[in-house]
């Protein structure tokens, strides 16, 4: 048992929960479904892996960029309290709940392959971390609501495989306002909030115009280039965080802003303020990072991924992660980060207002990080289907829903909850807290409980992706019919300098030099 237990460790720690390496493994299927060379395998699969590794290296600089705006933020308003970090979370529950989470993602992804192969949900999720994140938190709440092991990893894998299936389905028909197309689908746990951003663009939208049209002079035309428009918005961010904070704490706390742990940090209010300047710029690297990683995955893995479909799950789609849309558009990305945050505060400031003495809720600090990549992808869906409106309002919807699900989660987490951390995107929280109160009908009663919820969710989905999917639904032909072709999207077409998004009428296209998506083969349907 000692050895079974070590290997689905090993599994799920070096192999699954791996994105790069599951990537890499699935592109190689994919093209040894194809029938191409041995070369070609190799470097497509060396290739797609690469372009993870980018996303991830990019997602680490916007880590570090943000460390520090996170502390002077925190330090600027005296705000204490709960800041969502999955990873933090994850990371506390492996050293009690391990081998239980390690059985039960194994067992969900099998779960998912078998509903991808013998229902209509063709979705293949492929974003490891975020499995690894939605297993550690069922396991988690079923074993603090007393459910016994081998309650936790069946009831919790069968519900983990239904949620692997089922949330790209319901993103879909927005997914594909985005892309454009039906190449890949959003496998990413923010899933509610992407679907919030985008019915609040269409509710909001318009005739309000894309956030990749920028009507500027021509002494601002260099604002064009998304990579630079980032850059310098977070670098007048960081600088006059920086200076409030300067001006509430006094030189010595500040300058202990940008040391590792605070130990150590800016020699004078003149290497502080040029830190500032620095972390904004490194930020704008970081997102073409994450830019260039997305290209490079997408121009090996869809192609590959024909084979899979035809082989395993016939008219499959790859689920990918949530800056898989970046590209579509950049600009969308950085205002529906600020919104969110926005949004944040706001949620922060009902919470300590109302929620906190009212319910006991805990005062859930806005997160950076979970902003960001949230924010950005809800600014991309509300961009889609509402222009600059769109984006701004339903990131910001984002923003409320990633503060306060966290904190009706915390309810069900136990001694967990007392932790200064939990977990951040949209879906942990409300399918966590409705699991989690699932549990509270006992260990029978709680189990059939949690399998009607999966069951629910399952049927749902199935129903959106029969009547809504695969009739063509889209939920922007009303902005269309709106916007005429030269006020529309089509009107931001060239939009960018340097290989920026071009918008195409109706819809955002890929990337200027990417390579375009195979047309669906007719085995798609």
């Amino acid at each position: 048992m000692d050895r079974l237990v070590t290997i689905a460790q090993f599994l799920v720690d070096e192999i699954l929960s791996q994105p790069a390496y599951l990537i890499g493994l699935i592109t190689a299927a994919g093209l040894l479904a194809l029938r191409k060379s041995a070369g070609q395998i190799v470097g497509g699969a060396i290739k797609a892996t690469l372009g993870f590794l980018l996303i991830g290296a990019g997602a680490t600089l916007v880590v570090d960029a943000l460390a520090p705006l996170g502390r002077m933020i925190q330090g600027a308003t005296g705000a204490h309290g709960v800041i969502p970090t999955n990873e933090a979370i994850v990371g506390i529950a492996q050293e009690r709940y391990g081998a239980r989470v390690a059985w039960l993602m194994i067992l969900g992804f099998a779960v998912s392959l078998l509903l991808a192969r013998f229902t209509p949900l063709r979705y293949v999720f492929l974003t490891g971390h975020h499995m690894l994140f939605m297993a550690t938190l069922l396991t988690m709440v079923l074993a603090i609501g007393g459910q016994a092991s081998w309650v936790v990893v069946v009831v919790g894998g069968v519900l983990l495989g239904i949620l692997l299936v089922a949330l790209p389905a319901f993103a879909h028909p927005w997914t594909k306002r985005v892309t454009g197309n039906d190449s890949v689908a959003i496998g990413h746990f923010g899933t509610a909030g992407y679907i919030a951003a985008g019915a609040t663009g269409r509710l909001v939208g318009g005739r309000s115009r894309s956030t990749e049209e920028m009507d500027l002079p021509e002494g601002l035309r260099f604002l064009r280039d998304s990579m630079v428009a980032t850059a310098l918005s977070m670098v007048l961010i960081h600088l006059v965080t920086s200076l409030v904070f300067l001006g509430k704490v006094g030189r010595t706390a500040a300058f202990k802003a940008f040391g590792e742990d605070g130990a150590a940090g800016a020699a004078g209010v003149g290497d502080y303020v040029m830190r500032s300047v620095m972390q904004g710029l490194q930020f704008g690297i970081a997102v073409a990072v994450i830019l260039f990683g997305v290209r490079t995955i997408l121009g090996e893995l869809v192609p590959a991924f024909q084979g899979i479909a035809r082989k395993l799950v016939p008219g499959a789609v790859p689920s990918l992660d949530a800056p898989i849309v970046f590209p579509y558009a950049p600009n969308a990305v950085l205002v529906g980060f600020l919104s969110s945050f926005t949004g944040g505060l706001v949620s922060l400031g009902l919470l300590a207002w109302i929620f906190h003495p009212a319910f006991g809720l805990a005062l859930v600090l806005p997160g950076l990080v979970p902003h960001f990549f949230t924010g950005g992808a809800a600014g991309v869906y509300g961009n889609a289907t509402g222009g600059r409106r769109g984006a701004a309002l339903g990131a910001f919807v984002n923003g409320v829903l990633i503060t306060f699900l966290p904190a009706l989660l915390l309810k069900v987490l136990g001694a967990f909850g007392e932790e200064n951390t939990t977990f951040g995107d949209a879906d942990f929280g409300w399918f966590g807290t409705l699991v989690g109160y699932a549990t509270k009908a006992g260990e029978t009663g709680g189990a059939l409980l949690m399998l009607l919820i999966g069951a629910v969710v399952l049927l749902g989905a199935i129903v959106v992706q029969k009547r809504v999917v695969e009739t063509g639904w889209d939920p922007g032909a009303h902005r269309d019919a709106l916007l005429p072709p030269d006020k529309g999207p089509a009107a931001a077409a060239g939009a960018t300098d340097t290989g920026g998004p071009a918008v195409t009428y109706g819809k955002i296209a890929p990337p200027r030099g990417a390579p375009k998506p195979p047309p669906p083969p007719e085995w798609q349907g």
